[in-house]
């Protein structure tokens, strides 16, 4: 529920407060008096677009504040708002309410704050979606598009629907996503399998090397080595023979591991024992040398003896740059690509039976889809005639008796170029994100007359009060939103305008409800009344202000709505026939 406003140079308002209350309040004055301003407030505090043509003249910025409370919205309502609340870390005040802020700049740049924190002006859109409905004249204008129409039989229709729209949209996502599979593997038949031979090519090449991990590396410390050959056997068989002796040539000398038995020998035989202190030390020597020797024996022993051993390893590390040339830049790479290669391959599967078990796939998406879509059309097709019965019902009492209003469900043909054509009973239609379904408002505004979509059959007045009507009835499943209608009763007068007066205060058992007016047969069933008044100060500056009236109050105003009888005693006369005539009606109901 809005409990205040507070709004700051804002059209002909330069600072005005209201306090709303519970029932029906109806804001009146002058034309001109800045009534639509309190309603611009109040689309602003909804997340509307900021127009800075709306900023009070030489004012800098314009500024909203509402306080609202959310104790009589029902759980769900409740739960939406708190969401809101917790993800925008905004803070409720001791009291419970909560305050949210609109500023509008004379630059354009606009600013939102919600329980005291910043926020972007959509989170107080979603913040009020469950709190204020405004129904401006723009509002009645879109009641004539397609689109509001069916989210207006929806939201009649509750929870059958939204279950079976829910659904709906579950096979609608998993048939667009069958669908645009085989699609896309059919268009990409060729090209796919193009490239699934470069594939095949490609594994088939680096198969038939099979190389081994690291074995770039390894293959070039290889090759290294043996383009040395020869000198390296020669320098490893020269310090062989000299740690061992020549085996060949015994002649020749002998080598250090000789040398150093005889050394240990005469050590040992000597009585000195400095001399043999010094015995341990030779036998480590020639361990170390005979270790030496066996080392080197092992490495003369692995060398290749056959010639062709450094052709073969170049050919091999001739096949392995083929791959790092063509593949990756080492062979690791190579292997990875090969790995992922293969994977990419086995998705690449562009045979007759894949395409054929996809478009199994597909069709079977597509039954599942038309089941739903016909369950919820069927639905909706229900819910059509008991909105249709309720809301000419409602006509009736809004002197339109003999106003009959049709709502029809109707297929929605694919196009020539449709995204999601699905053929539903032999006929192609288009599976929107709704359904397959338009809505459209017929009005016969009297009997015997044609049954016409609303933007064709419906005035200005009639219009309004179709839109009134359509709300009384949606409101019966709805408890606590507050909704705002801004002269919903213009083009209407006399008996109808009383009627309207009857629906609003009927619509404020369940809902607050503020009404923007000209009609005193619709003010005199207010709750509250508040009036805008505006005052030149006599040098061309016009300012308005907000104010409660008292009884006596009311009743001139009323007066004055009369065509200007507030000054005469006939005027007061019929504002307090009014009041009482109201008061008589609310005590009734």
């Amino acid at each position: 529920m809005l409990t205040e406003i507070r709004i700051d140079s804002l059209g002909v308002i330069s600072a005005a407060t209201a306090q709303f209350h519970e029932g029906l309040t109806v804001l009146t004055g002058e034309t001109g008096a800045g009534k639509t301003m309190v309603v611009t407030s109040l689309h602003l505090l909804s997340g509307a677009r900021a127009d800075p043509g709306r900023v009070r003249l030489g004012a800098e910025r314009a500024v909203v504040e509402g306080r609202f409370t959310v104790e009589d919205l029902n759980e769900e309502a409740r739960g939406q708002v708190g969401k809101v609340l917790e993800s925008a870390a905004a803070v409720a005040d001791d009291d419970g309410s909560v305050i949210a802020i609109r500023t509008v700049g004379s630059d354009g740049r606009s600013r939102a704050h919600l329980g005291g924190r910043g926020v972007p002006a959509s989170v107080l859109a979603d913040f009020t979606a469950s709190l204020l409905t405004v129904h401006g004249q723009n509002d009645q204008l879109r009641l004539q598009k397609p689109e509001q129409q069916l989210a207006a039989l929806d939201r009649f229709a509750g929870e059958t629907v939204v279950s079976l729209l829910r659904t709906y949209q579950m096979n609608r996502r998993a048939w667009l996503n069958a669908r645009e599979e085989l699609l896309e593997r059919t268009a990409r038949s060729r090209e796919l399998a193009l490239e699934a031979d470069r594939l095949k090519h490609s594994l088939d090449e680096i198969d038939a090397v099979a190389p081994e991990p690291g074995e770039d590396v390894r293959t070039v410390e290889e090759v290294r080595r043996l383009s040395d050959l020869d000198s390296l056997r020669e320098a490893a068989a020269v310090a062989h023979d000299a740690l061992a002796g020549p085996a060949e040539d015994p002649e020749a000398g002998s080598g250090a591991l000789e040398l150093l038995g005889a050394a240990r020998t005469r050590l040992e035989s000597a009585e000195d024992p400095a001399l043999s202190a010094l015995v341990p030390r030779l036998g480590e020597a020639i361990a170390v040398v005979v270790d030496l020797t066996t080392e080197l024996s092992g490495y003369l022993a692995d060398l290749p003896s056959d010639p062709s051993a450094l052709d073969s390893l170049l050919t091999r590390q001739a096949e392995l740059k083929s791959l790092t040339r063509k593949y990756a830049p080492d062979i690791d790479g190579v292997i990875a690509w090969a790995e992922d290669s293969r994977q990419r391959l086995e998705s690449l599967d562009v045979s007759e039976e894949t395409l054929t078990k996809l478009a199994e796939e597909v069709e079977v998406a597509a039954e599942r889809l038309r089941s739903s879509a016909g369950k919820l059309s069927n639905a909706r097709r229900k819910a059509a005639d008991k909105l249709a019965a309720a809301v000419s019902a409602e006509l009736a009492g809004l002197a339109m008796g003999k106003a009959q209003l049709d709502v029809r469900v109707l297929p929605v043909p694919a196009g020539s170029q449709d995204s999601a054509p699905l053929t539903v009973d032999g006929a192609t239609l288009h599976a929107g994100p709704n359904g397959v379904d338009d809505v459209e408002f017929r009005l016969s505004a009297h009997s015997g007359a044609q049954s016409l979509p609303l933007s064709k059959s419906a005035s200005g007045g009639e219009l309004s009060r179709v839109m009134l009507a359509l709300e009384v009835v949606l409101a019966s499943s709805d408890h606590g939103a507050t909704m705002v209608f801004d002269e919903v009763d213009a083009g209407v007068g006399g008996r109808a305008a009383v009627e309207i007066g009857r629906r609003l205060a009927r619509l404020a058992r369940t809902h607050q409800v503020i009404v923007v007016t000209h009609l005193p047969q619709v003010a005199a069933f207010a709750d509250t009344h508040l009036v805008v008044d505006k005052a030149d100060d006599g040098e061309g500056t016009v300012n308005s202000g907000v104010r409660a009236l008292t009884k006596d109050e009311r009743v001139v105003e009323l007066a004055r709505m009369l065509a200007g009888l507030d000054d005469t005693e006939t005027g007061r006369a019929h504002a307090e026939e009014l009041l009482e005539m109201a008061r008589a009606e609310r005590a009734s109901a």
